[in-house]
């Protein structure tokens, strides 16, 4: 009984940590003190360190040598490397999920689209609540197109990119594209409107028709271009970024 309940602690302190990880809510290189974070979560010593050498095992924490434990930074270099890892793993599980899938797959990707169709995006909310809404709708939305793929381990692998991606996205990105709207700079505008397009149904509405259609020619070019976004908000928000960086929303 007491290592069940240990085990359920550690469950419930990797799932805390990992979904604030995630959010940046903890941010990108910021020390992980074991005795600041059994205040904020109230978790024991045990049940912490477990969750984070979890999570180190996943890259999402770092172990600094004599210093504990810090998030996983993210950087240009990681974000256009997880582009392209996502172009290898994804597309593949994509053109299958297409061959493959039945009414039932049909009815998913529908569905999810429809969901993700509901939300609000940033650009028009951008609290915490709808962001991770539509964060959570955008990322079940992709894998319904998947879902009828059948390799384990290239589902396993898109996993592990999405997760890196979606941190990446809302620290690179989102973040400092929101931040330069508030700032109303030159520049902020397309920063904005980069956002705008990146996020926006009518793209998703498209990749879902194609994938619909079976057509493999026009769902290739429009997934290469959806992969492609992300880059670009980045790009336009360093652009658009002033000299002097507030700090970060909790996007």
């Amino acid at each position: 009984m007491q290592d069940q309940n240990s085990s359920t602690k550690t469950e419930a302190a990797y799932q805390l940590l990992r979904r604030d990880i995630l959010t940046t809510r903890l941010m990108p290189g910021a020390p992980l003190k074991l005795s600041a974070l059994r205040g904020t979560y109230g978790v024991g010593w045990t049940p912490l360190r477990e969750a984070l050498s979890r999570l180190e095992a996943e890259r999402l924490v770092t172990a600094i040598s004599n210093r504990g434990f810090a998030v996983a930074p993210v950087s240009r270099a990681e974000l256009e490397d997880l582009a392209r890892a996502r172009m290898v793993v994804e597309m593949p599980l994509f053109l299958e999920s297409m061959e493959k899938g039945d009414r039932q797959w049909e009815d998913a990707v529908v569905t999810a689209h429809y969901r993700l169709s509901r939300c609000k995006t940033a650009v028009d909310d951008p609290s915490d609540a709808a962001v991770d809404q539509w964060d959570e709708s955008h990322e079940a939305f992709h894998a319904a197109l998947l879902s009828a793929a059948t390799s384990n381990w290239l589902l396993r692998f898109r996993s592990t990119i999405a997760d890196q991606l979606r941190r990446h996205h809302r620290f690179l990105g989102l973040a400092p594209t929101l931040r330069a709207a508030a700032g109303l700079k030159h520049g902020y505008g397309e920063a904005m409107d980069a956002l705008r397009e990146a996020i926006a149904i009518e793209h998703h509405t498209a990749i879902m028709e194609a994938a619909l259609d079976r057509d493999v020619e026009r769902a290739k070019a429009l997934m290469t271009a959806h992969i492609g976004y992300t880059l670009h908000v980045y790009f336009t928000a360093k652009t658009a970024a002033p000299t002097t960086t507030p700090h970060a929303p909790a996007a």
